[in-house]
């Protein structure tokens, strides 16, 4: 006999019934133009950047910007079935028989938490100061190990990890929490533990991994 389901887990599929499709086409769209707004922060902070793009010297940067942002909506659909994967994964080792469609339907609403480091770094630059750089845009992470300890004297292999290890990946984890916990109907505690062991761990393994190879 299924386990009832507890009233938190009842309130958060309450919350969550809406329609995902329209959901994803705004996140998709929301993604697109945030960083449109911020890509042209980035160009403006190149010195001389007006008669450089008038001479076509930034014919490349908009040819790489334009695929992002046509590349957005696949590179989102590939995370959602990534991290949906890992956490059935991380269930099935745990002994929990949890269903690939529920938990690939919340990676899509708990994606929508990354909205904010975008719209918070674009906010930041919006009127960048004479001194903020191209790479000093580029690279900012808001509420990260990196915005806090900053560029001077640091290997550029940690710009990546440490602007990975944010306040918003832990409210990503914790969102997942939630969402473990109202999918299987397991306990916050149990639920804890596949977020670690789904999600926490492989993100350990992949930024040790990166720093290992990555060249200069």
């Amino acid at each position: 006999m299924p386990k009832e389901r507890s009233p938190l887990a009842q309130r958060l599929s309450d919350y969550l019934d809406f329609d995902k499709r329209l959901y994803f086409f705004l996140l998709v769209l929301l993604f697109i133009l945030i960083r449109y707004l911020t890509n042209t922060i980035i160009l403006e902070a190149i010195p001389d950047s007006e008669n450089l793009d008038a001479r076509g010297d930034f014919m490349i940067f908009h040819i790489f910007n334009t695929l992002e942002y046509v590349w957005t909506p696949f590179a989102l659909l590939w995370k959602f079935t990534v991290i949906s994967f890992l956490f059935w994964l991380g269930a099935f080792f745990l002994g929990y028989k949890i269903p690939y469609k529920e938990l690939w339907k919340f990676a899509l609403v708990a994606e929508g938490i990354f909205l904010f480091p975008e719209l918070i770094r674009f906010l930041v630059y919006i009127n960048p100061h004479s001194a903020s750089t191209y790479q000093e845009i580029l690279e900012y992470r808001p509420l990260s190990l990196l915005s806090f300890i900053g560029f001077d004297n640091l290997n550029p292999r940690w710009y990546y990890p440490l602007g990975t290890l944010n306040l918003f990946e832990l409210g990503y984890g914790v969102l997942w929490v939630m969402g473990f916990h109202m999918i299987s109907n397991r306990s916050i505690k149990e639920s804890i533990l596949a977020v670690v062991v789904s999600y926490f761990v492989p993100l350990t393994i992949w930024l040790t991994w990166f720093v290992m190879v990555y060249r200069d």
